[in-house]
């Protein structure tokens, strides 16, 4: 976590799979209870309503600031940042981004959505937090991640930002990002995730947990038996695949340029992809756009002076 005259910048990166900050990864998940619920563990207690982060699955909404359980979820992730460094009260700067070729027509919208309240109480696992909101910078999504390894691009470069939702393209030559040559695809892991799923129900008449799915797609393999393991490691390669094709459909040339892919795509092309490793980077840290975040708003800041 960054620091600028007593102003906590803290980053969060809104995936429909995952919450991301510098330091902490949540499942995007979320339930609410009128209750407290019986079970200890990610619970955001919110204008008298319980809410149990990590539970249930987000589904996709091409417009976060329609969902106000997107706030309620970035409370969390900013009480889970703070928490790592024994804070429980603080200025907060907020560095956040959208989807490359979203951002110019939602930019004002979601800096609103996420400032609506200058100064909020409220608790998470039992701890009280007390937060002032003085600011909100956003950031097209994926570059931020690969700003501290620009030393390292020559000539033509093909960034991929392959989330949960979406697939962000994005052309960098000679370091700089080309902003004409950007595109955002809704070909994210869930369409692999409900593809594997299907999959399995109609091949064998069971429905399998997701969570042993992910498994699957993040490790390439799991302790099941051979028959599902081929099953839905087929469907991965067909997603990979597919990627690429789509990757193509952008001009991707693997002979004229090097790819770089961040986001939770990046396992299921190491596990299930083929590809020349010489020309193909895979930035592993799932935190590395909030890090990217973090990184450009504090330069930002320090600027203005």
């Amino acid at each position: 976590m960054r620091e600028l005259r007593n102003t906590k910048i803290i980053a969060v990166d809104h995936g429909y799979g995952n919450m991301k900050t510098a330091n902490t990864v949540t499942p995007t998940g979320i339930k609410a209870y009128e209750t407290e619920p019986i079970f200890t563990g990610n619970i955001l207690e919110y204008n008298g309503i319980y809410y149990r982060i990590g539970e249930g699955h987000k589904e996709f909404i091409p417009d976060k600031a329609i969902d106000e359980e997107y706030y309620l979820l970035t409370l969390m992730a900013i009480a889970r940042e703070l928490n790592v460094f024994s804070i429980r009260e603080a200025d907060v700067h907020l560095a956040a981004g959208l989807p490359l070729t979203w951002i110019r027509n939602q930019r004002e919208a979601f800096r609103s959505y996420l400032l609506q309240n200058p100064e909020v109480h409220y608790r998470f696992n039992g701890k009280e937090y007390h937060l002032r909101f003085v600011g909100c910078s956003l950031y097209p999504q994926g570059y931020p991640a690969i700003v501290n390894h620009l030393g390292n691009f020559k000539g033509t470069n093909l960034l991929a930002d392959i989330g949960n939702g979406t697939m962000n393209i994005l052309y960098i030559n000679n370091k700089k990002a080309q902003e004409s040559r950007c595109w955002t695809e809704k070909l994210g892991v869930n369409q692999c995730m409900i593809a594997a799923k299907n999959a399995v129900l109609d091949k064998f008449g069971v429905k399998i947990e997701e969570s042993t799915v992910e498994q699957i797609l993040r490790f390439g393999t799991a302790d099941i038996s051979a028959p599902y393991l081929d099953c839905i490691s087929s469907i991965a390669r067909q997603y990979v695949a597919e990627l690429f094709s789509t990757l193509r459909k952008y001009e991707y040339n693997p002979d004229l340029m090097r790819l770089y892919v961040i986001g939770g795509g990046g396992c299921l092309i190491r596990n299930f992809g083929t590809y020349d490793k010489s020309r193909v980077t895979i930035i592993d840290d799932i935190c590395a756009t909030a890090k990217g975040y973090e990184s450009l708003a504090y330069m930002s800041l320090k600027r203005r002076g």
